[in-house]
Protein backbone atom coordinates (compact mmCIF):
# COMPACT_ATOMS: atom_id res chain seq x y z
CA UNK A 1 0.00 0.00 0.00
CA UNK A 2 1.25 3.29 -1.19
CA UNK A 3 0.15 6.92 0.66
CA UNK A 4 0.13 9.70 -1.57
CA UNK A 5 -0.97 13.64 -1.10
CA UNK A 6 -2.99 13.30 -4.02
CA UNK A 7 -3.61 10.12 -6.18
CA UNK A 8 -4.35 10.87 -9.56
CA UNK A 9 -6.94 8.28 -12.02
CA UNK A 10 -6.18 9.69 -15.97
CA UNK A 11 -3.06 10.92 -17.09
CA UNK A 12 -4.89 13.52 -19.67
CA UNK A 13 -4.66 16.47 -19.86
CA UNK A 14 -6.48 17.54 -16.59
CA UNK A 15 -4.84 14.84 -14.75
CA UNK A 16 -1.30 15.57 -15.82
CA UNK A 17 -2.10 19.52 -14.95
CA UNK A 18 -3.31 18.52 -11.21
CA UNK A 19 -0.03 16.23 -11.19
CA UNK A 20 2.85 18.76 -12.21
CA UNK A 21 1.32 21.66 -10.65
CA UNK A 22 1.16 19.55 -6.91
CA UNK A 23 4.45 17.91 -7.97
CA UNK A 24 5.66 21.94 -7.92
CA UNK A 25 3.39 22.71 -4.85
CA UNK A 26 5.43 20.31 -2.87
CA UNK A 27 2.98 17.26 -2.62
CA UNK A 28 3.58 13.90 -3.48
CA UNK A 29 1.28 12.55 -6.32
CA UNK A 30 0.75 9.16 -7.72
CA UNK A 31 -0.47 9.80 -11.54
CA UNK A 32 -2.52 6.30 -12.65
CA UNK A 33 -3.26 5.95 -16.49
CA UNK A 34 -4.54 2.82 -18.27
CA UNK A 35 -3.47 3.81 -21.60
CA UNK A 36 -0.29 6.40 -22.65
CA UNK A 37 0.83 9.87 -20.55
CA UNK A 38 -1.26 12.27 -22.57
CA UNK A 39 -4.33 10.90 -22.85
CA UNK A 40 -7.29 11.84 -25.81
CA UNK A 41 -5.39 15.11 -26.41
CA UNK A 42 -2.28 14.11 -27.33
CA UNK A 43 -2.53 10.45 -28.56
CA UNK A 44 -5.87 10.38 -30.72
CA UNK A 45 -7.40 14.25 -30.26
CA UNK A 46 -6.30 17.72 -30.43
CA UNK A 47 -2.42 16.95 -31.41
CA UNK A 48 -3.30 14.74 -34.35
CA UNK A 49 -5.81 16.06 -35.96
CA UNK A 50 -4.06 19.23 -36.31
CA UNK A 51 -1.20 17.36 -37.56
CA UNK A 52 -3.65 16.07 -40.22
CA UNK A 53 -4.87 19.62 -41.43
CA UNK A 54 -2.03 20.89 -41.54
CA UNK A 55 -0.76 18.24 -44.17
CA UNK A 56 -4.43 19.24 -45.59
CA UNK A 57 -3.29 23.14 -45.98
CA UNK A 58 -0.14 21.60 -47.94
CA UNK A 59 -1.96 19.74 -50.12
CA UNK A 60 -4.14 22.66 -50.85
CA UNK A 61 -1.46 25.23 -50.83
CA UNK A 62 0.21 23.06 -53.83
CA UNK A 63 -2.93 22.56 -55.74
CA UNK A 64 -3.30 26.95 -55.87
CA UNK A 65 0.48 27.21 -55.63
CA UNK A 66 0.38 28.34 -59.48
CA UNK A 67 -1.81 31.30 -58.59
CA UNK A 68 1.44 32.74 -56.46
CA UNK A 69 3.30 32.33 -59.36
CA UNK A 70 4.96 28.80 -57.62
CA UNK A 71 5.30 26.23 -60.37
CA UNK A 72 4.58 23.38 -58.23
CA UNK A 73 2.15 19.89 -58.73
CA UNK A 74 -0.04 18.46 -56.72
CA UNK A 75 0.19 14.36 -57.30
CA UNK A 76 -1.07 12.45 -53.75
CA UNK A 77 -1.47 12.31 -50.45
CA UNK A 78 1.16 9.77 -49.11
CA UNK A 79 -0.94 8.34 -46.06
CA UNK A 80 2.06 6.27 -44.84
CA UNK A 81 4.01 9.53 -44.89
CA UNK A 82 1.12 11.77 -43.61
CA UNK A 83 0.89 9.40 -40.57
CA UNK A 84 4.47 9.19 -39.80
CA UNK A 85 4.80 12.99 -39.88
CA UNK A 86 2.12 12.74 -37.78
CA UNK A 87 3.36 10.30 -35.09
CA UNK A 88 6.58 11.96 -35.08
CA UNK A 89 5.06 15.02 -33.91
CA UNK A 90 2.70 13.11 -30.83
CA UNK A 91 5.72 10.85 -30.40
CA UNK A 92 7.84 13.97 -29.47
CA UNK A 93 5.59 15.60 -27.40
CA UNK A 94 4.66 12.30 -26.01
CA UNK A 95 8.44 11.84 -24.86
CA UNK A 96 8.90 15.30 -23.86
CA UNK A 97 5.79 14.92 -20.95
CA UNK A 98 7.21 11.76 -19.72
CA UNK A 99 10.42 13.74 -19.18
CA UNK A 100 8.40 16.24 -17.03
CA UNK A 101 6.53 13.63 -14.95
CA UNK A 102 9.52 11.84 -13.73
CA UNK A 103 11.35 15.23 -13.14
CA UNK A 104 8.87 16.22 -11.17
CA UNK A 105 9.33 12.95 -9.19
CA UNK A 106 5.37 12.26 -9.73
CA UNK A 107 4.93 8.55 -9.11
CA UNK A 108 3.65 7.08 -12.94
CA UNK A 109 1.62 3.82 -12.44
CA UNK A 110 0.38 2.45 -16.05
CA UNK A 111 -2.66 0.43 -15.24
CA UNK A 112 -6.32 0.28 -15.08
CA UNK A 113 -7.70 2.15 -12.21
CA UNK A 114 -10.43 1.60 -10.11
CA UNK A 115 -11.62 4.07 -7.06
CA UNK A 116 -12.59 1.01 -4.27
CA UNK A 117 -12.98 3.62 -1.48
CA UNK A 118 -12.98 7.44 -0.70
CA UNK A 119 -9.02 7.92 -0.93
CA UNK A 120 -8.14 4.52 -2.81
CA UNK A 121 -7.82 3.81 -6.45
CA UNK A 122 -6.87 0.30 -6.70
CA UNK A 123 -4.48 -0.94 -9.66
CA UNK A 124 -3.94 -4.56 -10.13
CA UNK A 125 -4.56 -5.28 -6.66
CA UNK A 126 -1.75 -2.73 -5.91
CA UNK A 127 -3.63 -0.20 -3.57
CA UNK A 128 -2.56 3.65 -4.12
CA UNK A 129 -4.10 5.79 -0.53
CA UNK A 130 -4.59 9.57 -1.21
CA UNK A 131 -5.63 12.31 1.46
CA UNK A 132 -6.96 13.56 -2.14
CA UNK A 133 -8.43 11.62 -4.75
CA UNK A 134 -8.68 13.46 -8.24
CA UNK A 135 -10.58 11.78 -10.80
CA UNK A 136 -9.51 12.42 -14.65
CA UNK A 137 -10.67 9.90 -16.68
CA UNK A 138 -11.85 11.57 -19.89
CA UNK A 139 -14.04 10.67 -22.54
CA UNK A 140 -14.85 8.59 -25.06
CA UNK A 141 -16.46 9.07 -28.51
CA UNK A 142 -20.00 8.91 -28.55
CA UNK A 143 -22.56 6.84 -31.13
CA UNK A 144 -26.38 7.14 -31.79
CA UNK A 145 -28.75 4.43 -30.75
CA UNK A 146 -28.81 1.70 -33.11
CA UNK A 147 -25.82 2.96 -34.66
CA UNK A 148 -23.18 -0.08 -34.66
CA UNK A 149 -19.26 1.29 -35.02
CA UNK A 150 -17.39 -1.18 -36.90
CA UNK A 151 -14.42 0.52 -37.20
CA UNK A 152 -14.40 -0.51 -40.87
CA UNK A 153 -17.19 1.50 -42.59
CA UNK A 154 -18.74 2.94 -39.53
CA UNK A 155 -15.85 4.90 -37.56
CA UNK A 156 -14.89 7.21 -34.73
CA UNK A 157 -12.49 9.84 -34.76
CA UNK A 158 -9.93 7.20 -33.00
CA UNK A 159 -10.28 4.93 -36.21
CA UNK A 160 -10.15 7.99 -38.53
CA UNK A 161 -6.67 9.22 -37.17
CA UNK A 162 -5.20 5.77 -37.75
CA UNK A 163 -6.49 5.02 -41.50
CA UNK A 164 -3.98 4.19 -43.80
CA UNK A 165 -6.08 4.91 -46.85
CA UNK A 166 -7.91 8.14 -48.33
CA UNK A 167 -11.54 7.48 -49.04
CA UNK A 168 -12.96 8.79 -51.62
CA UNK A 169 -16.40 9.40 -50.58
CA UNK A 170 -17.20 10.19 -46.42
CA UNK A 171 -20.31 11.05 -44.53
CA UNK A 172 -19.69 13.03 -41.54
CA UNK A 173 -22.44 12.60 -38.93
CA UNK A 174 -22.24 15.91 -37.15
CA UNK A 175 -21.05 19.31 -37.74
CA UNK A 176 -19.30 20.53 -34.91
CA UNK A 177 -15.83 21.08 -34.12
CA UNK A 178 -14.51 17.25 -34.81
CA UNK A 179 -16.95 16.91 -37.57
CA UNK A 180 -16.18 20.40 -39.47
CA UNK A 181 -12.53 19.31 -39.05
CA UNK A 182 -12.39 16.32 -40.24
CA UNK A 183 -14.60 17.22 -43.01
CA UNK A 184 -12.03 20.25 -43.92
CA UNK A 185 -9.00 18.44 -44.03
CA UNK A 186 -10.53 15.04 -46.03
CA UNK A 187 -12.02 17.58 -48.28
CA UNK A 188 -8.17 18.88 -48.56
CA UNK A 189 -6.95 15.46 -49.12
CA UNK A 190 -9.08 14.79 -52.09
CA UNK A 191 -12.23 12.75 -50.59
CA UNK A 192 -15.83 13.64 -51.26
CA UNK A 193 -17.58 14.92 -47.67
CA UNK A 194 -20.91 15.50 -46.66
CA UNK A 195 -21.87 16.37 -43.20
CA UNK A 196 -25.37 15.17 -41.76
CA UNK A 197 -26.08 17.65 -38.86
CA UNK A 198 -29.43 18.00 -37.33
CA UNK A 199 -29.01 21.35 -35.13
CA UNK A 200 -30.67 24.29 -38.41
CA UNK A 201 -26.04 25.11 -38.38
CA UNK A 202 -22.33 24.09 -38.38
CA UNK A 203 -20.59 24.86 -35.13
CA UNK A 204 -23.92 25.47 -33.93
CA UNK A 205 -22.40 26.39 -30.03
CA UNK A 206 -21.22 28.95 -32.05
CA UNK A 207 -22.58 32.53 -32.80
CA UNK A 208 -24.66 32.11 -35.86
CA UNK A 209 -22.84 34.68 -37.79
CA UNK A 210 -19.59 32.48 -37.71
CA UNK A 211 -21.70 29.59 -38.70
CA UNK A 212 -23.31 30.80 -41.52
CA UNK A 213 -20.02 32.12 -42.77
CA UNK A 214 -18.01 28.77 -42.22
CA UNK A 215 -20.73 27.07 -44.26
CA UNK A 216 -20.48 29.86 -47.33
CA UNK A 217 -16.68 28.89 -46.95
CA UNK A 218 -17.72 24.91 -47.09
CA UNK A 219 -19.90 25.37 -50.17
CA UNK A 220 -17.17 27.14 -51.61
CA UNK A 221 -14.37 24.37 -51.15
CA UNK A 222 -17.18 21.97 -51.87
CA UNK A 223 -18.15 20.30 -49.29
CA UNK A 224 -21.82 19.54 -49.09
CA UNK A 225 -23.70 19.48 -45.97
CA UNK A 226 -27.62 18.85 -44.69
CA UNK A 227 -28.03 20.64 -41.65
CA UNK A 228 -31.41 20.70 -39.58
CA UNK A 229 -32.08 16.83 -40.61
CA UNK A 230 -31.62 13.71 -38.04
CA UNK A 231 -30.07 10.87 -39.01
CA UNK A 232 -32.04 7.52 -39.53
CA UNK A 233 -30.41 4.43 -40.08
CA UNK A 234 -27.17 3.07 -42.00
CA UNK A 235 -26.71 -0.22 -43.73
CA UNK A 236 -23.59 -1.59 -44.38
CA UNK A 237 -21.62 -3.68 -47.05
CA UNK A 238 -18.56 -4.96 -47.63
CA UNK A 239 -18.06 -2.44 -49.94
CA UNK A 240 -19.87 0.97 -48.35
CA UNK A 241 -22.37 2.67 -46.26
CA UNK A 242 -25.66 3.67 -47.18
CA UNK A 243 -27.01 6.39 -44.79
CA UNK A 244 -30.78 6.96 -44.34
CA UNK A 245 -32.09 10.39 -43.21
CA UNK A 246 -35.18 10.98 -41.43
CA UNK A 247 -36.71 13.05 -44.46
CA UNK A 248 -35.72 10.13 -46.17
CA UNK A 249 -32.87 11.00 -48.41
CA UNK A 250 -30.60 8.77 -48.93
CA UNK A 251 -26.26 8.99 -49.36
CA UNK A 252 -23.60 6.33 -50.21
CA UNK A 253 -20.26 6.43 -49.06
CA UNK A 254 -17.01 5.18 -48.38
CA UNK A 255 -16.98 5.43 -44.88
CA UNK A 256 -19.63 7.31 -41.99
CA UNK A 257 -17.75 8.78 -39.82
CA UNK A 258 -19.42 9.31 -36.39
CA UNK A 259 -18.71 12.67 -34.71
CA UNK A 260 -21.95 13.13 -32.54
CA UNK A 261 -20.07 14.16 -29.34
CA UNK A 262 -18.08 12.88 -26.51
CA UNK A 263 -19.45 10.97 -23.67
CA UNK A 264 -17.69 10.66 -19.83
CA UNK A 265 -15.67 7.70 -19.07
CA UNK A 266 -17.48 6.86 -15.77
CA UNK A 267 -19.05 3.39 -16.22
CA UNK A 268 -17.37 0.38 -14.10
CA UNK A 269 -14.95 2.79 -12.45
CA UNK A 270 -16.10 2.10 -8.67
CA UNK A 271 -17.97 6.23 -8.62
CA UNK A 272 -21.41 4.90 -7.69
CA UNK A 273 -20.53 3.09 -5.43
CA UNK A 274 -18.65 5.65 -3.41
CA UNK A 275 -21.58 7.81 -3.28
CA UNK A 276 -20.64 10.42 -6.11
CA UNK A 277 -23.16 12.33 -7.06
CA UNK A 278 -23.60 12.19 -10.77
CA UNK A 279 -25.74 13.24 -13.83
CA UNK A 280 -25.97 11.30 -16.97
CA UNK A 281 -22.40 9.76 -16.80
CA UNK A 282 -20.80 13.26 -15.83
CA UNK A 283 -19.67 13.94 -12.37
CA UNK A 284 -20.87 16.72 -10.33
CA UNK A 285 -18.65 19.01 -8.89
CA UNK A 286 -18.97 22.82 -7.02
CA UNK A 287 -17.17 25.81 -9.01
CA UNK A 288 -13.67 24.42 -7.48
CA UNK A 289 -13.77 21.13 -8.91
CA UNK A 290 -15.00 19.19 -5.62
CA UNK A 291 -17.28 16.32 -5.60
CA UNK A 292 -20.08 15.74 -2.80
CA UNK A 293 -17.94 13.12 -1.44
CA UNK A 294 -14.71 15.13 1.02
CA UNK A 295 -11.23 14.52 -0.77
CA UNK A 296 -12.51 13.53 -4.15
CA UNK A 297 -12.33 15.87 -6.80
CA UNK A 298 -13.13 15.52 -10.62
CA UNK A 299 -11.95 17.66 -13.57
CA UNK A 300 -12.13 17.85 -17.62
CA UNK A 301 -14.35 15.63 -19.70
CA UNK A 302 -15.38 13.60 -17.10
CA UNK A 303 -17.52 16.43 -15.49
CA UNK A 304 -20.14 19.02 -17.46
CA UNK A 305 -17.35 21.78 -18.11
CA UNK A 306 -16.75 22.51 -22.27
CA UNK A 307 -14.71 19.74 -23.48
CA UNK A 308 -11.77 21.02 -24.26
CA UNK A 309 -7.87 20.24 -23.16
CA UNK A 310 -7.11 23.77 -22.00
CA UNK A 311 -9.90 23.48 -19.78
CA UNK A 312 -8.75 20.19 -18.44
CA UNK A 313 -5.51 22.57 -18.02
CA UNK A 314 -6.70 24.76 -16.34
CA UNK A 315 -8.96 22.43 -13.72
CA UNK A 316 -6.54 20.32 -13.09
CA UNK A 317 -4.28 23.26 -11.56
CA UNK A 318 -7.39 24.82 -10.04
CA UNK A 319 -7.54 21.64 -8.13
CA UNK A 320 -3.83 21.35 -7.16
CA UNK A 321 -3.82 24.70 -5.82
CA UNK A 322 -7.36 24.70 -3.97
CA UNK A 323 -5.31 21.19 -2.34
CA UNK A 324 -2.73 24.04 -1.37
CA UNK A 325 -4.80 26.37 -0.33
CA UNK A 326 -4.08 29.25 -2.72
CA UNK A 327 -7.83 29.48 -3.06
CA UNK A 328 -7.56 30.01 -7.01
CA UNK A 329 -10.11 31.95 -8.77
CA UNK A 330 -13.16 29.46 -10.32
CA UNK A 331 -12.80 29.13 -13.92
CA UNK A 332 -15.35 31.78 -15.78
CA UNK A 333 -15.91 29.61 -18.74
CA UNK A 334 -17.54 32.24 -20.69
CA UNK A 335 -13.71 33.05 -20.69
CA UNK A 336 -11.99 29.95 -22.41
CA UNK A 337 -10.80 30.50 -26.05
CA UNK A 338 -12.80 27.87 -28.30
CA UNK A 339 -11.32 27.09 -31.61
CA UNK A 340 -12.43 25.05 -34.85
CA UNK A 341 -9.53 24.25 -37.23
CA UNK A 342 -11.36 23.89 -40.18
CA UNK A 343 -10.35 25.88 -42.93
CA UNK A 344 -11.26 28.72 -42.39
CA UNK A 345 -10.64 28.63 -38.77
CA UNK A 346 -13.92 29.47 -36.44
CA UNK A 347 -12.69 31.12 -33.13
CA UNK A 348 -14.08 32.82 -30.16
CA UNK A 349 -14.80 33.57 -26.59
CA UNK A 350 -17.07 35.18 -24.50
CA UNK A 351 -20.98 35.46 -25.49
CA UNK A 352 -22.67 34.83 -28.54
CA UNK A 353 -25.34 37.86 -30.00
CA UNK A 354 -28.00 35.18 -28.86
CA UNK A 355 -26.39 34.51 -25.28
CA UNK A 356 -25.86 38.01 -24.72
CA UNK A 357 -29.61 39.57 -25.43
CA UNK A 358 -30.45 36.17 -23.25
CA UNK A 359 -28.74 37.58 -20.29
CA UNK A 360 -30.21 40.94 -20.79
CA UNK A 361 -27.08 43.04 -22.10
CA UNK A 362 -27.66 46.38 -24.16
CA UNK A 363 -26.03 45.13 -26.72
CA UNK A 364 -24.04 47.12 -29.96
CA UNK A 365 -22.28 45.10 -32.52
CA UNK A 366 -19.16 45.66 -34.80
CA UNK A 367 -18.18 43.56 -37.60
CA UNK A 368 -14.86 43.91 -39.23
CA UNK A 369 -14.45 42.39 -42.92
CA UNK A 370 -11.21 40.91 -43.46
CA UNK A 371 -11.56 42.18 -46.93
CA UNK A 372 -9.79 45.51 -45.93
CA UNK A 373 -6.72 43.39 -43.54
CA UNK A 374 -3.46 43.45 -45.70
CA UNK A 375 -2.62 40.18 -44.36
CA UNK A 376 -5.33 38.32 -45.35
CA UNK A 377 -4.72 39.49 -48.95
CA UNK A 378 -1.76 38.11 -48.27
CA UNK A 379 -2.73 34.78 -47.67
CA UNK A 380 -5.75 34.93 -49.99
CA UNK A 381 -8.19 34.34 -46.87
CA UNK A 382 -11.63 35.61 -46.41
CA UNK A 383 -13.56 36.18 -42.83
CA UNK A 384 -14.18 38.68 -40.33
CA UNK A 385 -13.72 40.03 -36.63
CA UNK A 386 -17.26 40.70 -35.12
CA UNK A 387 -17.04 42.09 -31.54
CA UNK A 388 -20.40 42.06 -29.40
CA UNK A 389 -20.33 45.10 -26.26
CA UNK A 390 -22.46 46.35 -23.81
CA UNK A 391 -23.45 49.60 -24.95
CA UNK A 392 -20.81 52.35 -23.39
CA UNK A 393 -19.23 49.22 -21.84
CA UNK A 394 -16.71 45.85 -22.31
CA UNK A 395 -16.55 43.44 -24.97
CA UNK A 396 -18.84 40.78 -23.98
CA UNK A 397 -17.47 38.01 -26.77
CA UNK A 398 -15.31 38.40 -30.11
CA UNK A 399 -16.06 36.02 -33.17
CA UNK A 400 -13.38 35.37 -35.87
CA UNK A 401 -14.00 33.36 -38.85
CA UNK A 402 -10.58 32.69 -41.35
CA UNK A 403 -7.16 32.08 -41.72
CA UNK A 404 -4.99 31.46 -38.52
CA UNK A 405 -7.55 33.28 -36.48
CA UNK A 406 -7.00 31.18 -33.58
CA UNK A 407 -3.96 32.92 -32.97
CA UNK A 408 -6.02 36.03 -32.45
CA UNK A 409 -7.42 34.63 -29.35
CA UNK A 410 -5.18 35.31 -27.01
CA UNK A 411 -5.56 39.10 -27.57
CA UNK A 412 -9.11 38.48 -27.62
CA UNK A 413 -9.22 36.34 -24.26
CA UNK A 414 -7.23 39.32 -22.42
CA UNK A 415 -9.84 42.02 -23.93
CA UNK A 416 -12.93 39.83 -22.62
CA UNK A 417 -11.03 38.74 -19.42
CA UNK A 418 -9.60 42.03 -18.37
CA UNK A 419 -13.58 43.39 -19.02
CA UNK A 420 -11.95 45.93 -21.48
CA UNK A 421 -13.96 48.65 -23.52
CA UNK A 422 -13.65 49.28 -27.57
CA UNK A 423 -11.92 52.61 -26.39
CA UNK A 424 -9.31 50.70 -24.16
CA UNK A 425 -8.17 48.24 -27.31
CA UNK A 426 -8.37 51.13 -30.10
CA UNK A 427 -5.00 53.26 -28.84
CA UNK A 428 -3.55 49.87 -28.85
CA UNK A 429 -0.86 49.38 -32.02
CA UNK A 430 -0.71 46.42 -34.08
CA UNK A 431 2.00 45.43 -36.31
CA UNK A 432 1.15 46.28 -40.13
CA UNK A 433 0.77 44.07 -41.90
CA UNK A 434 -0.75 41.55 -39.66
CA UNK A 435 -4.07 39.63 -39.04
CA UNK A 436 -3.74 40.78 -35.32
CA UNK A 437 -4.86 44.69 -36.56
CA UNK A 438 -8.49 43.00 -38.10
CA UNK A 439 -8.82 43.18 -34.08
CA UNK A 440 -7.31 46.32 -33.93
CA UNK A 441 -9.81 47.49 -36.37
CA UNK A 442 -12.68 46.12 -34.93
CA UNK A 443 -11.83 48.20 -31.43
CA UNK A 444 -11.27 51.54 -33.28
CA UNK A 445 -14.51 50.85 -35.38
CA UNK A 446 -16.59 50.39 -32.24
CA UNK A 447 -15.09 53.43 -31.07
CA UNK A 448 -16.05 55.73 -33.24
CA UNK A 449 -12.96 56.16 -35.04
CA UNK A 450 -12.69 53.88 -37.70
CA UNK A 451 -9.28 53.90 -40.08
CA UNK A 452 -9.89 50.86 -42.88
CA UNK A 453 -13.29 50.36 -42.12
CA UNK A 454 -16.36 51.71 -42.80
CA UNK A 455 -17.83 53.11 -39.36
Amino acid sequence: MSDFDLVILGGGSGGYACALRSAQLGYSVALIESDKLGGTCLHRGCIPTKALLHAGEIADNTREAGHYGVNAEFHSIVMNGVNSYKDGVVNRLHKGLQGLVKSRNITFVQGYGRLTSPNTVEVDGQKYVGKNVVLATGSYARSLPGLNIDGVRVITSDHALALDYVPSNVIVLGGGVIGCEFASLWKSFGAEVRIIEALPHLVALEDESSSKQLERAFRKRGINFDVGVSFQSASVTDENVTVTLENGKEYLADLLLVAVGRGPVSANLGYEEQGIAMERGYIMVDNKCRTNVPGIWAVGDLIPTLQLAHVGFAEGILVAEEIAGLNPRPINYDGVPRVTYSDPEVASIGLTLAQAKDRGHDVVEMNYDLAGNGKAQILGTAGSVKLIAEKKGPILGIHMVGARVGELLAEAQLIFNWEASANDVAPLIHAHPTLSEAMGEAHMALAGKPLHAHG
